[in-house]
């Protein structure tokens, strides 16, 4: 069986969602079983009332932002609340208007809708309990020491602090190399004391490793053996934002942790398995898609003049240039000058139907048949022009590492960061895509399309 990662907890995405979608499709297909009185009667309506309840709450749901992994735990309870009595009402009212086109002949309808919302409203309630689980302050914290006191531990104290609150920082531990320290002078720990006799003392549970300056002498490798044979987790900077953020941070990576560390594995059952998985869902997502996509063809030809498709050239796998196709959401005198540039917010070349075409992401839907050709996948880095792979080569370390995988109609970077029109936000992307590169896998793809709804639904990062 593939993993997701070692560093990432399934259960938080896509597991939930199909747990809940199981739920509802249950409880509608039981429901069914007791009003139809045989298998005969059952079977087609299972297929197509109980599969259209389940397909919709998971789609309120995803709307609604319970498929984000760790978002709610910033939320107040009072938003909470609401959503989740949004998505109730939400799903209430679709539950209704599915099974109130029942064939006539079933009776006792009452008992049925009742049935079947009551089994919408479990799982909403349930996931509303499980946030506010997740947000209560009496939930056991990781108690972590961070071993410096530099500009690195600086970053690791700030990124835990907004990312996970399960984790409670009890201090900073200077490295002996470390003369001036970037984190709060009340946050420091003593270093009259060893290390391992320190975390003893905060009772640690973690210990992250993010020291600025490791020359010899710095790294006190046989105080940390100690305490992860004692039980403590010890982990370096590198692997703190992998496990947390989800990201590998460019500006502490070395070539040799890339090389000597797992992942990064492109086997052949891997492609295999992808492959599969892209042409199954890809054409799916065509069929399903397609009234929409001639909808949008002809609103183009209304809009604006010029042709429908735009084609641009791409980089793909192994840095072979592949030609993307999208609905074309600009002017067609776009970039007249020749001048290759990013899209900004609010851009001026962007056409009235283009910019809800980009909200609602439609204008990607073309790039399914790029999928089932073969040049792209379902999930991967974004494909970007070749003018800035050469320029973001040259100023990002280990940018051409994005391109040993497919570029993806979606990905780990879009699910995860806002669209980018810099350098800068091409590096934080590029953190994010790394980690897909490392960790790919068939329960990853899911977890990120499953997110992908929630970005749809709700047009966040559009421009």
């Amino acid at each position: 069986m593939e993993r997701v990662t070692h560093h990432q907890r399934p259960g938080s995405g896509v597991l939930i969602a199909l747990f809940d979608a199981g739920m509802v499709m249950a409880a509608a297909c039981a429901a069914l079983l007791l009003q139809a009185g045989s298998l005969d009667r059952w079977a087609p309506l299972a297929g197509t009332h109980g599969a259209s309840l389940a397909a919709g709450v998971f789609f309120i749901n995803a709307a609604s932002g319970f498929y984000e992994p760790g978002q709610h735990q910033h939320r107040p309870r009072r938003v909470v609340f609401v959503r989740t009595a949004l998505a109730l009402l939400l799903s209430l009212a679709l539950t209704y208007a599915i099974f109130s086109h029942l064939p006539a002949e079933f009776g006792r309808r009452a008992d049925l809708l009742a049935a079947a919302m009551f089994a919408v409203s479990a799982v909403v309630l349930r996931r509303a309990y499980v946030m506010l689980a997740k947000a209560s302050p009496a939930r056991g914290r990781s108690r972590t020491l961070i071993f410096g006191s530099g500009e690195a531990a600086r970053v690791v104290g700030r990124t835990l602090g907004s990312a996970d609150p399960d984790v409670e920082i009890v201090g900073y531990y200077p490295g002996p190399n470390e003369k001036r320290p970037a984190v709060p002078l009340e946050e420091l720990l003593p270093v009259g004391r060893s290390l391992i006799d320190t975390a003893h003392e905060h009772r640690v549970d973690e210990i992250v490793v993010a020291l600025t300056e490791r020359r010899a002498g710095s790294m006190p490798l046989r105080e940390l053996l100690d305490c992860k044979l004692q039980g403590m987790k010890v982990c370096d900077i590198n692997a703190h934002f992998e496990r947390r953020l989800g990201q590998i941070r460019v500006d502490y990576l070395n070539a040799g942790w890339l090389i000597f560390g797992d992942g990064f594995n492109q086997g052949v059952g891997r492609t295999v398995v992808k492959r599969a998985f892209d042409i199954v869902c890809a054409g799916g997502l065509i069929v399903v898609a397609s009234p929409l996509m001639l909808l949008a063809a002809l609103g183009i030809k209304l809009d604006s003049r010029g042709p429908v498709l735009y084609r641009q050239e791409r980089v793909g796998l192994d840095n072979k240039p592949f030609q993307v196709v999208k609905f074309r959401s600009m002017r067609q005198d776009a970039e007249e000058d020749g001048k290759p540039r990013w899209a900004t917010t609010g851009d001026s070349r962007v056409t009235r139907l283009g910019r809800l075409m980009r909200v609602s992401r439609i204008d990607e839907l073309p790039q399914l048949f790029s999928v089932v050709k073969g040049d792209m996948s379902l999930v991967g880095p974004r494909p970007e022009r070749p003018y800035f792979v050469g320029r973001l080569t040259q100023e990002i370390p280990f940018y051409a590492v994005r391109h040993s995988v497919k570029p993806g109609v979606t990905g780990w970077a879009q699910v995860r960061y806002q669209y980018g029109s810099t350098v800068e936000d091409s590096q934080e992307k590029l953190q994010y895509d790394l980690f897909y590169v490392k960790n790919h896998s068939l329960l990853l793809d899911l977890k990120i399309l499953v997110e992908t709804v929630h970005v749809v639904l709700t047009g966040k990062g559009a421009r």
